[in-house]
């Protein structure tokens, strides 16, 4: 397959299966676009369930020789696929920032991140010893492993066209198992390349899948019998639905939905690292993250400098074509439907009162799904934009009198990714790891959005499932743990007088 790189040609995408590139069935299609320039790049077939169940046919017809493939040759496998992705690491990055539109930078970090968990799933054979109990009774040994489980499939969402597909798919083939993608029909490029990557790596036909579509596809992967788990990211309204559907016909499910990340400014805090901070994780990836800081909580007198301050550092942010401008501060959002969603809210908000300290409707590109950051002042527990996920570069501003205060309003939005104390004091930021209802915290650092070691550990309706994607509770997803004992008769020993 021609990699898809940063010609002008529209690009009708397949689907690849059992290493080939297979035409879709499906007769509709989503464009994709160059979200700098508002351009369509490709386009994006609607795969049907007769593509889908080709596709796990495939991934079913590989599993047996794949999982007997030892995990020192799976692992081996991982490191090829390593090198190639550095090899490729400022293609894959210009791929990102042409289908998605973030910043260079942006997207840099979005496939290192991915490749971090490549690394982690190169070391698979030490995440997969299991463990061992001799005479545990009389003359019988107990010992468990851990096993793979079968077809996997992934769906992943647009915001992390490389990230969020290598959370998923190199530790779960690592465990020897097959697996079926559907990456966001928005930005299916990264992924295909990804896949082809994969190939060149050594990854026999069969192994790694991907199926480009958007609702059919997904139905059908979270309902096909020959399925076993089914990992998702996307809004939380999806995951919810993605989790009981596929839970109820008896799947392993991680469903990753959204969030309202809060940001608590205490007075004792160093304002030039917040400030900062701050700005990278309101207005990184133009807000379309969910670990992006959403809510901007100042406790005490310190607001009305920090408000200035980051008024000011707004003001420095440039909204440029970021594949042309390497150095612009800002991409435009993925689609025109999101861009005309977040104005319209900003519309709202200064109908509700609210003070537009920034305003991200002035001073747009022309072309583009531009939307500019935007700073709410006054902002107070009980309004809509205080609660809801916004995806976007919208932060909201509230004025609090004290830690609970902060810790109550973070915690009563329901979500529970992530949230942040800037402070000075040992004391209180342990008084506020102990009180906050998420699962990613930050003392001092804007995104705490764990590395590939770790896992994504959402809570509330952040995450739907009991395993989350990389990390240990990754490996153990795809996996389950068998036991066995083994009774040996001690007589012929005994007779040897041994």
């Amino acid at each position: 397959m021609p990699s898809p790189t940063l010609s002008t040609d529209i690009i009708t995408l397949q689907n690849r299966i059992g290493g080939q590139l297979v035409a879709s069935s499906g007769t509709e299609y989503t464009a994709v676009n160059n979200p700098s320039h508002g351009m369509q790049i490709a386009r994006t077939p609607h795969s049907t369930a007769s593509d889908v169940d080709q596709a796990v046919a495939a991934a079913k017809e590989a599993f047996a020789s794949w999982k007997a493939t030892p995990v020192l040759k799976r692992a081996s496998i991982m490191f090829r696929y390593r090198e190639l992705l550095e090899q490729h690491f400022d293609e894959l990055a210009a791929l990102v920032t042409r289908e998605n539109g973030k910043t260079i930078p942006e997207s840099q970090g979005d496939v290192r991140r991915g490749i971090e968990v490549v690394e982690l799933a190169s070391g698979i054979a030490s995440q997969l010893k299991g463990g061992r109990l001799p005479n545990i009774a009389g003359s019988i040994d107990g010992e468990s492993s851990r096993e793979p489980i079968g077809v996997c499939a992934g769906i992943t969402p647009f915001n992390f066209p490389a990230m969020v597909p290598m959370w998923m798919f190199p530790l779960a083939i690592a465990c020897g198992n097959t697996f079926v993608l559907k990456p966001s029909e928005k930005t299916p490029l990264t992924a295909m390349r990804l896949a082809e990557l994969a190939t060149e790596a050594g990854l026999p036909g069969g192994v790694l899948n991907v199926v480009n579509g958007a609702q059919e596809a997904v139905e059908r992967l979270c309902t096909h019998p020959d399925i076993a788990a089914v990992s998702f990211v996307g809004s939380t309204k999806v995951a919810e639905i993605v989790y009981r559907t596929a839970s109820h016909a008896g799947k392993r499910v991680q469903s990753a939905g959204g969030a309202k990340n809060a940001m608590v400014v205490m007075p004792d805090a160093d304002l030039d690292s917040t400030v900062r901070a701050i700005i990278g994780a309101a207005y990184g990836c133009a807000g379309q993250r969910c670990m992006a800081g959403s809510t901007v909580l100042a406790v005490g007198p310190i607001v009305d400098e920090l408000v200035a301050r980051l008024k000011d550092a707004i003001g420095e942010i440039t909204l440029l074509p970021t594949d042309e401008h390497p150095d612009a501060g800002m991409g435009a959002v993925i689609d025109a439907s999101a861009r005309e969603r977040l104005l319209k809210t900003i519309d709202h908000i200064e109908a509700d009162g609210l003070t537009l300290v920034a305003d991200g409707r002035k001073g747009l590109p022309e072309a583009g799904y531009f939307v500019g950051p935007t700073l709410v002042d006054g902002v107070t527990v009980d309004k809509d934009v205080a609660q809801t996920e916004l995806f976007g570069p919208v932060l909201t501003l509230g004025r609090v009198h004290s830690l609970p205060e902060a810790i109550d309003w973070a915690n009563s939005t329901g979500y529970g990714n992530g949230a942040v104390i800037f402070t000075k004091d040992g004391g209180t930021a342990r008084y506020f790891k102990q009180h906050v209802q998420c699962g990613m915290i930050g003392v001092n650092v804007g995104v705490p959005a764990a590395m590939a070691a770790f896992s994504f550990s959402g809570w509330n309706r952040s995450f739907f499932g009991d395993l989350h994607v990389q990390g240990e509770e990754g490996v153990y997803f795809y996996t389950r743990q068998q036991v066995s004992f083994t009774r040996w008769d001690d007589e012929y020993v005994r007779t040897q007088g041994w």
